[in-house]
Parts: structure tokens; C-alpha cells; sequence
């Protein structure tokens, strides 16, 4: 009978990046790979700053194109940062393509399809200078605001601000569909009490003053005129104050959950071996590998 081996530990998971679309294991096609998908290296760092300084000036552009007077002053300049900006990023979004072994997988990835949607309205513009055939080219371009959205794949905070909103789902689904219960019957009740009369000529309308009342925007397109209504309305506006304030608490209470359960983590700090997050400040070795930190 065959001796019975002590059993092994798991090898250490891959990174995400790394288990969707492939990391070369070597070449360069992988040192590409760790400039410009990994941050553990200096030169990873460095272009992730750059990426990140890229973004906000090309939004800015986006922004000053959008104002008249600007273009008028300075419609030359914009025009050649545009491009300019266009040229760094599809060269970025090539070579995130051309690091990867399975580039059709990236491209069609959350922010392969952002990378895309970053530089297509300007070379759409070359194709269709009208913009006639199917949407207006100053709509298009409009789309290079996309590359702010970008910025969340540098950002630890976002991504624990996604894990706080993931776990406390279901208690803002719950609390909304309360929300929804409170909307419908209040406008039911003010399209009685009210009537076409007073502008609530119908359900979905009172809904809609319902919704605006209750989060104190309070638009004035349609008021109560009986004093039965204005009760009601005050009654929506006091119940208004702690609709604003209930998911935000969910989530706020979700945050410090996972701050207090590890209250010395750092996410930013990851493993060069095997990209495990989460360690320690003083720690010395990767948590999931052993691997040594050099310090």
C-alpha cells in the first residue's frame, strides 16, 4: 500500500489581472506586462502616475472644448492636444493588448471596452465629419469623458468602496423597496386629496412630486393647495431627512466593519510573487506565499 503523502498547500491564487488574460511568462511581452498592469515596480508606478496625469488633462481638454469662448481662443491648441492625447492612449491600449496572451478577453474586459471607448469619438471624427449617418460626431466626442471612469483602476479607495456597497446590497434593497412602498402610497394619497385640479392629474405624477419632496428637492412645478395636502408634504419633508441619511449609514457602518477587522491593513502593499494584498505594516513575509519583503 502506497505511502500517503503529507498534503501540500495550495499554490497561491493569481492575480486577477493575471488569471483573466494571461501573463506572459517571459520576454518582453512580460516586462511590458509589469509596467503597465502591475504597480510593484518603480516603472510600474511611474506609468501609472502618468496614466492617472494623462487622464485629468485629457478630461480638461474635453471640458475647455466644450466652451465657446475657449474654442475660439484656443481652438488650435485644443485640437492638438486632442490628438496628442489620442496618440498616448492608444498606444497604451496597444500595448495593454500585446502583453497579454489573451488580448480578445482584455478588449472585451470592463476597462478594455473604457480604453476603447477613450479614443474611438476622435477617429470617428475622421470618418464621419458630418456626423449625419447615426449620431451627431459632437455627441461622440462627448464620449472621451469615459476616460475618467479610467482613474477607478488606480484607486484602492474605489475598490473599497465597491466591497462596502457589495456587502450591505441587500439591506439598501431592502430599505429602496421601502422607499418605493412610501412613494406609492403617499402619491396615491396626495392624487386623492389634491386632484387634477391642483396638477396631480395623475398617479405617476404624484409619484413624481412624492420623489421630490421626499428628498428635498422640492422643484415647485407642483405644490399642495388644500391643507390636508400641505400637511402631508410636511410630513414627506421631515421623512425626507432620514431617507438621505439611511444608506449612507449602511454603507459608512459596512466601511468601518471592514476597517475595524483589519484595522492595520494596508491594500496598497502587494506581494511582487504571487500579488497578494492586505499585509501587515511591519510585516516581513507575503501572507499567502512566504515570499520575503525587501525593505
Amino acid at each position: 500500500m502506497a505511502a500517503r503523502h503529507p498534503a501540500q498547500p495550495a499554490p497561491p491564487a493569481p492575480p486577477a489581472a493575471e488569471e483573466a488574460f494571461g501573463k506572459p511568462e517571459a520576454g518582453w511581452r512580460r516586462a511590458l506586462y509589469r509596467v503597465v498592469f502591475e504597480s510593484d515596480t518603480r516603472s510600474g508606478q511611474l506609468f501609472d502616475v502618468a496614466v492617472i496625469v494623462a487622464i485629468l488633462l485629457s478630461v480638461a481638454v474635453v471640458i475647455a472644448d466644450s466652451m465657446a469662448t475657449v474654442v475660439a481662443r484656443h481652438g488650435a491648441t485644443l485640437s492638438a492636444a486632442e490628438w496628442t492625447f489620442t496618440g498616448l492612449f492608444t498606444l497604451e491600449y496597444l500595448a495593454r493588448l500585446v502583453s497579454v496572451r489573451r488580448p480578445l478577453r482584455y478588449a472585451l474586459s470592463f476597462y478594455g471596452v473604457i480604453d476603447l471607448l477613450s479614443v474611438l469619438p476622435t477617429y470617428l471624427a475622421i470618418l464621419w465629419p458630418e456626423g449625419q449617418l447615426l449620431i451627431d460626431v459632437r455627441v461622440l466626442r462627448l464620449l472621451r469623458v469615459f476616460r475618467i471612469f479610467r482613474l477607478t483602476e488606480y484607486m484602492d479607495e474605489f475598490s473599497q468602496l465597491g466591497s462596502a456597497l457589495h456587502a450591505s446590497r441587500r439591506k439598501i434593497l431592502v430599505f429602496l423597496s421601502f422607499v418605493l412602498m412610501v412613494v406609492l402610497v403617499m402619491g396615491t394619497v396626495m392624487y386623492v386629496v389634491e386632484g387634477p385640479k391642483n396638477g396631480f392629474t395623475s398617479i405617476p405624477i404624484a409619484m413624481y412630486w412624492a420623489v421630490t419632496t421626499m428628498t428635498t428637492v422640492g422643484f415647485g412645478d407642483i405644490t399642495p393647495h388644500t391643507d390636508i395636502g400641505r400637511i402631508i408634504a410636511s410630513a414627506m419633508m421631515l421623512l425626507g431627512w432620514g431617507v438621505l441619511a439611511v444608506p449612507t449609514g449602511i454603507v459608512t457602518a459596512e466601511m468601518t466593519a471592514q476597517r475595524r477587522d483589519g484595522p492595520a491593513r494596508r491594500p496598497a502593499w502587494r506581494c511582487t510573487a504571487c500579488r497578494a494584498e492586505g499585509h501587515l505594516d511591519e510585516a516581513r513575509f507575503c501572507w499567502r506565499c512566504g515570499t520575503a519583503f525587501d525593505r
